[in-house]
């Protein structure tokens, strides 16, 4: 039987015929390391050329906006209206000198746009968020026309061919997690009755046209991945059956690699929440990429959980999936995936300290990790105290608006 270091180190030929140098990927994480103006910076490449010299294959970024008009945080990038690939290219080049393989994370927020960033969001469907405490986060969306439909698809399309000019090796379509392609996909967040919505196969149009639009532009050899829910988990919402069968379309459709999510911002399984039946195989999503194996032969990379090298080799020894993400395991140490292929028997850590209040526990490791990776990117070691964070979070927990303006601002 191989040894773990033995199966995480082996390359991946892709279906474009691009390699991936290894099993290890670094998932995407929201920097917020933009200037004001939405650019990539100085502080981020620094970040990446941490990372990139940390052993993982493949890293791919936090979401790309390919509308700057609209942002899910303050500081994201964004692909200016008149894109311009000189403006990428020293984050591009971060990765120079290393096997490390940098694809940019391509997204809009649709709804997921929070009031002080925009005043009026759009979406499929004028759909409100059902939570009251995220509704006063996020102002009630409007839906979009048909035309502003298929200028978003030209949106991601333009982007995809500027990060790619700039030297980026892949895109990765950010399709989970409630954002604007997720929203098109859930019949919670699509009431559409035109050909963008209506019925499953109309409610992945969307998808499947982003797609397309991007292989146009970046052409055959270029990595596409997608970042895609296993399921929503909401009643009525997003069905695993459903996404399966995106799962064979997008097969169908030529994407090279299917990283596997779940949940929304309402119910957030990719926080861990949805953890359960994978529990004792360290991976939330692995009983579904079993499944969508079964129907589609695109490479798979699944994220959450992992904590071992031995959990990480039994989950590629299944054959269940192909690329092992981790994400905030990460930003804790930079160099686990080196420290992983060396063979030390080492476990991912990845949450901040425990505080109590319980109402804050996402925001406040959220803001945590948030804060280690610009600590990262400024060349100082990661700090595992609390301080100012704890009482900042604790003051916000009564006022939403609030605390999602502090902690994400």
């Amino acid at each position: 039987m191989s040894e773990p270091k033995e199966l995480l180190a082996e390359p991946l030929k892709l279906r474009c015929g691009a390699i991936l140098p290894n099993r290890l990927a670094k998932a995407a994480l929201s920097e917020q390391l933009g200037d004001r103006r939405n650019r990539p910076t100085a502080e981020l490449a620094e970040l990446y050329r941490t990372w990139s010299r940390g052993g993982a294959g493949t890293l791919i970024t936090g979401n790309v906006m390919v509308d700057p008009t609209a942002l899910g945080e303050p500081r994201n990038v964004a692909v200016p209206r008149e894109p311009d690939a000189t403006e990428f290219k020293p984050w591009a080049r971060s990765a120079d000198g290393t096997e490390a393989r940098l694809w940019v994370q391509l997204n809009h927020p649709g709804r997921q746009s929070p009031r002080f960033l925009t005043r009026q969001p759009v979406a499929p469907s004028a759909v409100p968020f059902g939570d009251r405490g995220i509704r006063s986060v996020f102002a009630t969306p409007r839906a979009l026309t048909g035309d502003e439909i298929e200028a978003i698809i030209d949106r991601f399309g333009v982007a995809a061919r500027t990060v790619v000019d700039a030297g980026f090796a892949g895109v990765q379509i950010h399709g989970a997690h409630g954002y604007l392609v997720s929203q098109f996909l859930s019949p919670l967040t699509n009431l559409r009755t035109d050909g963008w919505g209506g019925d499953a196969l109309r409610r992945r149009r969307f998808l499947l046209e982003v797609v397309a639009r991007v292989r146009a532009e970046v052409g055959d050899a270029v990595p596409i991945a997608v970042k895609l829910n296993s399921a929503d988990f909401q009643r009525g919402g997003f069905s695993e059956e459903e996404s399966l069968e995106v799962v064979r379309e997008l097969g169908e459709a030529g994407i090279d690699l299917l990283e596997v999510s779940g949940g929304t911002y309402e119910k957030a399984a990719m926080m861990g929440s949805a953890k359960s039946s994978t529990a004792s195989r360290e991976a939330y999503f692995l009983d579904y990429a079993a499944k969508a194996r079964q129907i589609s032969d695109v490479a798979l990379m699944v994220t959450g959980g992992f904590a071992s090298p031995a959990g990480m080799a039994d989950a590629l020894r299944s054959g269940s999936l192909d690329v092992i993400g981790l994400g905030r395991p990460l930003i804790v140490d930079p160099a686990l995936p080196s420290r992983l292929l060396g063979g030390e028997d080492v476990r991912a850590r990845r949450t901040a300290p425990k505080t109590g209040i319980r109402l804050a526990d996402s925001l406040l490791e959220i803001q945590w990790h948030t804060q280690q990776m610009h600590r990262v990117a400024a060349g100082k070691p990661v700090d595992r105290r609390l301080g100012a964070v704890r009482t900042l979070v604790r003051a916000g927990v009564a006022d939403p608006l609030n605390a999602f303006r502090r902690v994400r601002g």
